[in-house]
């Protein structure tokens, strides 16, 4: 699949809603949600004024003139969250597009350049029954705790 990955450009913040949603983890056979469950403020913390704080960065993946999928990471209170000095993390791509390595491509990509920023390690929260649990541990991420649903993994840079 032909592809590029580049910055999320401030005039296209508002794409992350969309991608907000498609990160959401819907187990097979329990109906996805109304979209309208972004707003909720425990989701609003990933998206709400992105680009205005220390730590917010987001890249996209891009085929001809379509954003297919996006990862991007603020030090911010998340399901996620370590310490006030850790990005979490958020990924997601759009149904047709999974499944072809860009969430992989993502992911390295993202996590080369919090270590150019100087960033010690990077986290992010899944449930445990996501696919993509496989995909983060190959990246370089590893389980550090975990709850009934969910696994808190850290990437140390």
């Amino acid at each position: 699949m032909n592809y590029s990955v580049r910055e999320l450009r401030q005039d296209e913040v508002k794409v992350l809603d969309t991608f907000l949603y498609e990160a959401i983890f819907i187990p097979e056979g329990i109906p996805a949600p109304s979209k309208d469950i972004i707003n909720q403020p425990e989701l609003q913390v990933y998206v709400k004024d992105f680009g205005e704080n220390k730590g917010d960065l987001c890249l996209v993946a891009q085929i001809e003139n379509e954003i297919v999928g996006a990862v991007w990471t603020r030090v911010m209170n998340d399901y996620g969250h370590i310490d006030n000095k850790t990005p979490s993390f958020a990924i997601s791509l759009l149904k047709e597009y999974r499944n072809y390595g860009i969430g992989t491509e993502l992911m390295k990509q993202m996590l080369m350049k919090l270590k150019m920023q100087g960033y010690a390690q990077a986290s992010l929260s899944v449930q445990k029954t996501n696919y993509a649990v496989s995909m983060y541990k190959k990246v370089g991420f590893e389980i550090v705790d975990e709850n009934d649903e969910e696994y808190i993994m850290i990437c140390r840079l």
